[in-house]
């Protein structure tokens, strides 16, 4: 990983930017994969792994900014507003994953994630195309799909949690859409959560049950999968249409999916695959439908 990736080239070639996208997009995943790894066999609890975690994010997030700019990341350029949706994420996230299987969590999110962005485009103003709106009924259908009650259907408690987490990073994402610098905004907010943990820790105190190992795996989804992936991303966003970005966090979810049946032995069941299809699918197609709409 170079020392500062957000700098990169003026032209960089595609070849980079392809080995960066791949990167980021891997490193999302396996927030997916490293959390289920920790939490599903009860190498630590949740709120331990969700404290560890961000503080681990916002040290790395906080050496890129002084790297970069010689100074730590000031709080003035954070928002409490988004801070408090990063950590109601991280929370739910954690939480959700006790109760989920990789590939289920990570889509329930992402649906959720999208379908809150859609809602507030539609808020804002924006009008969808006929295939538009087809494309959110399919994503929309997948979605209920997958929760319906039935032998091979995640938890419902797991998925009302991880509903939430997708919702908070839906906000959180919209409300640093227009940071002007996005890596020292987002040490920012991370380091607002840093308070935040001590609360969830001191709230959770008597479930306190945390192995080396599960430790070592907040650390990695902190450090790596959440500081140095976002740093990663916003570097590609730099190279990359918008429209080709969000398509492309599309792949995150399978991945994660994939990584869950052969890292951690996990089912991939018929429903998964035909509401991945369908979620994934309707999502494409309204990603697709507003880039054509914008040209």
């Amino acid at each position: 990983m170079p020392s500062d990736p957000a700098a990169g080239d003026a032209r960089p070639s595609a070849l980079r930017i392809a080995l960066m996208t791949a990167f980021a997009i891997t490193a999302f995943a396996s927030n997916s994969i490293i959390c289920r790894a920790a939490l599903g066999p009860g190498l630590i609890d949740p709120a331990t792994f969700t404290s560890v975690r961000l503080v681990s994010a916002a040290v790395v997030l906080a050496v890129v900014v002084f790297a970069r700019r010689r100074h730590l990341p000031h709080l003035a350029v954070g928002d409490w507003r988004a801070a408090a949706a990063l950590f109601t994420y991280a929370v739910f996230f954690s939480f959700g994953y006790v109760l989920l299987p990789t590939g289920s969590g990570a889509l329930i999110l992402f649906g959720a994630v999208q379908l809150t962005m859609f809602a507030w485009a539609f808020h804002e103003g924006e009008r969808f195309t006929h295939g538009a709106w087809f494309g959110l009924g399919l994503a929309v259908a997948g979605l209920v799909w997958l929760v319906l009650p039935g032998l091979t259907a995640p938890d419902p408690l797991g998925a009302l949690l991880h509903t939430v987490s997708g919702a908070a990073w839906g906000v959180f994402s919209l409300l640093i859409r227009s940071a002007k610098h996005p890596v020292e905004s987002n040490a920012a907010n991370f380091a607002i959560c840093v308070p935040l943990t001590l609360i969830l820790s001191a709230l959770f105190w008597g479930d306190m049950d945390a192995q080396t190992s599960g430790l070592a795996l907040a650390v990695l989804s902190g450090g790596l999968a959440s500081g140095c992936g976002y740093v990663i991303w916003y570097w590609v966003l730099r190279h990359v249409p918008a429209a080709r970005a969000s398509a492309t966090q599309l792949s995150a979810p399978a991945v994660a999916a994939l990584g869950g049946v052969v890292l951690l032995g996990e089912d991939l069941t018929l429903r998964l695959i035909v509401a991945s299809a369908a979620m994934l699918g309707g999502v494409a197609l309204v990603l697709a439908q507003k880039a054509k709409a914008r040209t």
